[in-house]
């Protein structure tokens, strides 16, 4: 486990940082937050590149930071992997150079990907002979992973790697990150304010605010959480891990989740095969009777569990209970007077979209690192 808790003021009156939260040894804690919550500030007292005031710092049962008892890992000494927004490759070197210098950097004595397998990974073969000002942004992030990775970190930091690529380069790069995540076998924290992107990558959220952590746990359980900021936006919404099961004649996809099922007119993936899928409070509407004779093919029964105010005040959040998995729906104060909902009523929720992103698959097939490149 991951430890983390700091305390740090730039100076008197400036920003504050006041900040608890554990992280697993695997898998993706993405930190989100508006921009100057501390994300960044964190992420950078983790790399042993800030000094914080007071704290504690620990990757498993090596502590790197502890002020009280004088304990201040060196950076280099700490094996974190960081890519920042803007790559910071070396520009009189080639590609391969820059990642055999990540190699360089790598301790003697700790197994882990070769340069074959990262540059296999990130599918970065045709560029290692160019410099990095023939590069793309999306191509220069790319080289950026593969030279971390070639670091041999114990814990790969990301400070908003795609916040300075355009929608097209985020979109050609998610799908390597996703790929890392998959055959790296590394803890990774991730910094974003990007919403997709949280949804792309996370395992775990820990959600900032003003330098504090408003909440922090597993991804899906906090999206559906109705008193927190991140279902207050246009785009809230549930996320759902589903299983494919068959595609009918008809081209509809069937998806299970713990709690019914949905159909999709989109195949994102073979039968058996894990998609995250988000469905947007705006996109799900409620009944407080059965409803017949609808074009609308997704209806699921649900218990109304909570009803929330947002910063619209003609509308309202529902938060909806699909046997163990939670909805939201987004409807007008009209709608709630007139049904007259209150928690605890059964209702038929409908979900008028079901859009799954591929991005969001959760079982495509990899370029796996071999076992004992996973192995630190």
């Amino acid at each position: 486990m991951i430890e983390v808790s700091l305390r740090h003021r730039y100076r008197p009156g400036g920003f504050s940082l006041d900040a608890a939260f554990s992280a697993p040894e695997a898998g993706v804690t993405a930190l989100f937050g508006p921009s100057g919550c501390g994300k960044s500030t964190v992420l950078a007292a983790l790399a042993g590149l800030l000094r914080p005031d007071e704290g504690r710092i620990a990757f498993g049962a090596a502590v790197q930071l502890d002020t009280g008892r004088g304990i201040f890992v060196a950076p280099e000494r700490r094996r974190c992997g960081v890519v920042f927004q803007d790559a910071r490759l070396f520009p009189h070197l080639s590609v391969a150079a820059n990642l055999r210098y990540g190699l360089s950097r790598a301790p003697r004595d700790h197994t882990g990907p070769s340069f074959d397998d990262v540059v296999s990974l990130l599918d970065i073969a045709p560029l290692l002979g160019r410099r990095p000002g023939r590069l793309s942004g999306g191509e220069r992030q790319r080289v950026a992973l593969g030279r971390a990775l070639l670091a041999r970190p114990r814990l790969l930091l990301m400070d908003e790697p795609l916040a300075a690529l355009d929608a097209a380069r985020r979109h050609e790069v998610l799908p390597f990150l996703s790929r890392l995540r998959d055959a790296a076998g590394l803890p990774i924290l991730y910094v974003t304010h990007a919403l997709e992107e949280v949804d792309a990558l996370a395992d775990r959220l820990v959600l900032m605010e003003a330098g504090r952590v408003r909440a922090e746990g597993p991804l899906e359980t906090l999206a559906a959480r109705i008193d927190l900021p991140l279902a207050a936006g246009q785009d809230s919404g549930a996320l759902l891990t589903c299983t494919v099961q068959e595609t009918s004649a008809t081209g509809l996809t069937r998806l299970a989740f713990a709690g019914g099922e949905l159909f999709t007119t989109t195949r994102p993936g073979a039968k058996g095969a894990r998609v995250r899928v988000r469905l947007l409070a705006r996109d799900v509407a409620v009944a407080v009777e059965q409803p017949r004779g609808l074009s609308v093919r997704n209806i699921l029964r649900v218990t109304l569990r909570g009803i929330a105010e947002t910063p619209d005040q003609a509308e309202v959040l529902l938060q909806l209970a699909a046997g163990p998995t939670l909805l939201l729906a987004r409807i007008t104060q009209d709608s709630v007077s007139r049904l007259s909902l209150r928690p605890g009523m059964d209702l038929w929720a409908l979900v008028k979209a079901v859009t799954v992103d591929r991005r969001l698959a959760m079982d495509e097939q990899t370029d796996a690192l071999p076992a004992e490149a996973a192995r630190r």
